[in-house]
């Protein structure tokens, strides 16, 4: 089986912000490489790439683990001929999107104004590029900025360009600034031709290539840590390899990871979404880190910009991936998922605090140090150093009980949380999430330490565990949040979303125990009446108010685009609901509702997806309904089962 012929990479690209089908990109890299390459269509901020569009603007070396979130060390490559523009806004020209080829190893684009193909297939910190100008005009490959301040060092001797960009967004990262740097063939460029901005500033720092032939092949390296690095990416990754020789070894390379499960089903469009889902869970986390001349690993610590030993990871959001990601890794990426543990922990190390949402440095956009629930995961499956779950587990104790420096490091309102035995609705938004993902959180505590032998902790942290237990509402049979004085709100109504709830209302909110279901179920009155609540939820319609938000967010326009009920698969916090069924022991029922999502939302197409597909997580969802396991408890070694839509699976 070819697998690298069945991935559409443009799979969930066609998105807007108003309505999300992935809100992700065809990025061109290798498997959690550091570096990655995409189209850029538009001028549209952190929308830019869009597959129905017939313009474009280069070919962007990018970082974007979602549009949420925003690129940073980023450039973007632009052939050009005649008319010489020094901006992506003003080099745009047309483009036939169904003449593109895009592959998990490549991008080649025909770019109509200067008559050019170009192609660029990548390395693990850099890429090969090739440009065949299909005119005789004088052309040039332009370096045109997309954010922050950019600056050049031509060095005719050596063949190389060398470049920096500081552009970075919404996170902490001191002194930061990627290098980059691009070698060409003795001869192929007229060096002393080039142009670069006369001034450089923010959004601004262009450089005008030109060239002396029709087809070139050139090399480039990043570093960021500096210009020898990146130089030394290129004297390591690539050498005097052609552009052919780096696409054969991609493709083997992908091959070998799609590789990791054979799967079989009844019809071609379920195998195709099948293996694009599965590369798409290998794109993410960003390895962050470089090697030195010793082969050592070494990286850049954004928290105070110094460069530090061992390896360290980055674009990754765990209030999203803790869910699938992590527990699909523990099943076919051991070794690697060992790697990003490590990598999460020495931020820990670095800067006293485990990440929450990291895209080179800390962002924090989403609540919760869901990271607890990654940490269980490897610990119960065996994966990483003891040294490793030791460092991890003191950063869990420190965000379980004190406050951060900031909002975007650690539990939000901890100190609050260990008082009242829940977050108050009067000290802090979203109050019901952060308490649930709390008590969560505590019982990772528990877990980890009962595995590492340090039983003292244990007792604490699972009567932390049932904290849960302080927000149900016996009358409504809803979690809500209580105020300092353990009052409730008035006027509740459960399809309210924001306020005291993260990215969702009640309904979908109030089954986020998965690590005490029993307990859950006994303030329902048993079993049977958590059930009913359940089976209540998918059949209210799905309806909803602003409420919190004060205006519609996507997600709610999203869930109310299906009819699943209060189902809302669009977005994380419902993607365990049906498998609570199989926990109790109706598979057939979990099975009904994953299955008609999946056949219903997913699909390899552009629009492939029912919300955003967030770094691995919705992608690593479909997977698990195919293989007939889910993992409702990550922290927990085994999954769930039901009955799913491959004919058979191996896992190799």
């Amino acid at each position: 089986m070819n697998r690298i012929s069945l991935v559409n990479i443009r799979q969930g690209t066609k998105s807007l912000p108003r309505f999300s089908q992935g809100n992700t990109l065809p990025l061109v890299q290798r498997p959690f490489g550091m570096t990655a390459f995409a189209p850029q269509t538009e001028r549209n901020g952190s929308w830019y790439y869009h597959p129905d569009s017939h313009s474009i603007e280069g070919i962007r070396l990018t970082h974007q683990p979602s549009p949420w979130i925003s690129d940073y060390g980023t450039v973007l490559f632009t052939p050009q001929n005649d008319v010489i523009a020094s901006s992506g806004s003003g080099a745009w020209g047309g483009h036939r999107p169904e003449d593109d080829v895009m592959t998990p190893s490549m991008l080649k684009i025909r770019f109509l104004r200067p008559m050019c193909d170009f192609e660029i297939t990548p390395t693990e910190r850099g890429a090969v590029g090739r440009l065949r100008f299909l005119t005789d005009r004088r052309s040039c490959l332009s370096l045109l900025p997309v954010m922050g301040n950019y600056s050049y060092t031509i060095l005719p001797e050596k063949n190389e360009i060398i470049g920096t960009t500081d552009g970075h967004s919404g996170d902490i990262a001191t002194d930061f600034k990627m290098y980059f740097v691009l070698r060409f063939k003795p001869g192929d460029v007229d060096f002393a031709a080039t142009k670069l901005s006369p001034t450089n500033g923010t959004d601004k720092g262009y450089l005008h290539v030109f060239l002396n032939a029709g087809e070139v092949e050139f090399s480039v390296g990043t570093s960021y840590i500096s210009a020898e690095f990146a130089e030394g990416v290129i004297e390591r990754e690539i050498g005097a390899r052609s552009f052919d020789e780096v696409l054969s070894e991609n493709d083997a390379i992908w091959e070998s990871r799609l590789g990791r499960i054979d799967a079989e089903f009844d019809t071609e469009k379920l195998t195709r979404t099948f293996y694009t889902c599965l590369w798409r869970t290998f794109l993410f986390p960003h390895k962050c880190y470089e090697l030195d001349n010793a082969g050592k690993a070494i990286h850049y610590a954004p928290y105070d910009g110094t460069v530090r030993e061992g390896v360290r990871y980055t674009d990754n959001g765990f209030w999203d991936t803790y869910r699938t990601v992590y527990p699909l890794f523990a099943k076919i990426a051991r070794e690697e998922f060992a790697e990003m543990l490590d990598g999460f922990v020495n931020d820990y190390r670095e800067c006293g605090w485990l990440p929450r949402w990291i895209s080179i440095g800390e962002v924090g956009c989403m609540p919760s140090t869901l990271i607890d629930a990654v940490i269980a995961t490897a610990v119960t499956n065996g994966i990483g150093k003891k040294s490793t779950w030791e460092d991890a587990l003191e950063g869990m104790l420190n965000h379980a009980n004190n406050n951060g420096p900031l909002p975007r490091f650690g539990r939000n309102g901890a100190q609050s949380y260990v008082k009242y035995g829940y977050v108050p609705r009067n000290e802090h938004g979203e109050s019901v999430n952060l308490t649930l993902d709390a008590a969560y959180g505590d019982w990772c505590i528990a877990t980890v330490a009962k595995a590492l032998g340090q039983n003292e902790l244990v007792p604490e942290y699972e009567r932390r565990a049932k904290n849960y237990q302080n927000l149900f509402d016996a009358e409504t049979g809803f979690m809500r949040g209580r105020d300092t004085d353990g009052n409730m709100a008035d006027g509740f109504d459960p399809v309210k979303w924001g306020g005291e709830y993260t990215e969702a209302s009640a309904w979908q909110s109030t089954f986020a125990v998965p690590h005490d279901l029993e307990g859950l179920a006994e303030l329902y009155g048993g079993v049977d009446k958590l059930l009913e609540k359940l089976d209540a939820l998918f059949a209210t319609p799905p309806v909803y108010r602003v409420h919190g938000y004060g205006g519609e967010i996507h997600e709610m326009t999203e869930m109310a685009a299906v009819d699943y009920g209060q189902f809302a698969i669009s977005n994380q916090p419902s993607f365990h609901l049906p498998f609570i069924y199989s926990y109790f022991g109706y598979p057939e029922k979990a099975a009904y509702w994953a299955r008609k999502a999946a056949l219903g939302s997913f699909s390899d197409e552009a629009d492939g997806f029912p919300g955003d597909e967030d770094n691995g997580t919705t992608a690593a969802w479909f997977i698990f309904v195919c293989l007939g396991e889910y993992p409702l408890c990550p922290g927990k070694p085994e999954n769930v089962k039901f009955p799913g839509l491959a004919k058979s699976f191996k896992i190799n």
